[in-house]
């Protein structure tokens, strides 16, 4: 398929007129359904980059999806989150005619400003997660969601007064909390491959710390981890929180940490030249490192042998 560049949908009308949906009863918030929405007329991958947020509820995807080597046990529905300015890449094979069917949340930045939801929502990691990423819903999940997108729609749908908006961003948040709890739960459940993805980490870190690498590209990022294993920044950070109680960047630190503690006690090289060969380019941002890590300085650490 062609590679068609970016289309940028400015708003939730452009999003209704692109899809072949009737105009937005509001301006700023929709729920469409799956089985509503006619794609272009075109052979073309479909890309855009939306400027709303869009919490998506499918059904009938495609196909199964795997984390890893384990297909996904959750095949109820698969929920989605993107948040304003990520690219959206829409694919269709030729002669295969797959009926969509669920429920697509969509609302604009405008509609939470002045609200505390404007600035806490930024807050839920799974906005950045990627499509494979998805949170599998069992048949209750299902329900609990369903039934919070039909208490939005009813909301928006009546007489708007000043109390509609407060209604129904409290009805928003408990639908993100509710996505929480169950990332969470898709966590547990999938222990034995998170922890998995934790070993390929711990081997990647392990073997970029022992190469040329720190001092040809310095310390690793956590971009470059999370891009080695093939899942978002994002999603990994959130998964090793689950399993260890650390981000990605403690973990890069506390490698760090290990491997200067070897070089301080066997070997005669000065901080300086542990810090650049570390990868740092100021030795001073080291020792605070490991001062904050150890309780000690460099040359203290040292002295303790």
């Amino acid at each position: 398929m062609s590679q068609s560049q970016p289309q940028h949908i400015r708003s939730i009308s452009e999003y209704h007129r692109l899809m072949q949906l009737g105009k937005p009863e509001h301006p700023l918030i929709s729920v469409v359904r799956f089985e509503d929405v006619r794609h272009p007329d075109t052979s073309d991958a479909l890309t855009m980059v939306l400027n709303h947020y869009s919490i998506a509820l499918k059904r009938n995807f495609g196909g199964k999806m795997k984390y890893g080597q384990q297909v996904y046990d959750f095949d109820e529905g698969i929920m989605t989150f993107m948040a304003p300015g990520q690219v959206l890449r829409i694919e269709w094979e030729p002669d295969k005619e797959v009926e969509h069917t669920g429920w697509m949340l969509l609302i604009h930045p405008d509609f939470l400003w002045n609200t505390p939801l404007a600035k806490s929502i930024k807050q839920y990691a799974f906005f950045d997660y990627s499509v494979h990423e998805a949170l599998f819903l069992s048949e209750k999940e299902e329900a609990i969601v369903i039934g919070v997108m039909q208490g939005i729609i009813h909301e928006y749908r009546a007489n708007m007064d000043q109390f509609s908006q407060a209604i129904v961003i409290s009805q928003l948040e408990v639908l993100l909390n509710y996505a929480d709890r169950f990332y969470n739960r898709q966590f547990l459940t999938r222990k034995v491959s998170n922890h998995t993805l934790l070993a390929r980490m711990e081997d990647l870190l392990a073997a970029y710390l022992a190469s040329d690498a720190l001092t040809e590209k310095g310390v690793p990022t956590v971009t470059y981890l999370a891009s080695e294993l093939n899942v978002s920044p994002g999603y990994l950070g959130s998964m090793l929180r689950m399993l260890t109680g650390k981000n990605t960047q403690q973990h890069i630190h506390d490698r760090l940490i290990d491997r200067a503690k070897e070089k301080l006690s066997t070997t005669d090289l000065t901080v300086s030249e542990i810090a650049y060969q570390l990868g740092f380019s100021h030795p001073q941002s080291f020792s605070k490192l490991f001062k904050a890590k150890t309780n000690l300085s460099p040359l203290e650490f040292r002295q303790s042998f």
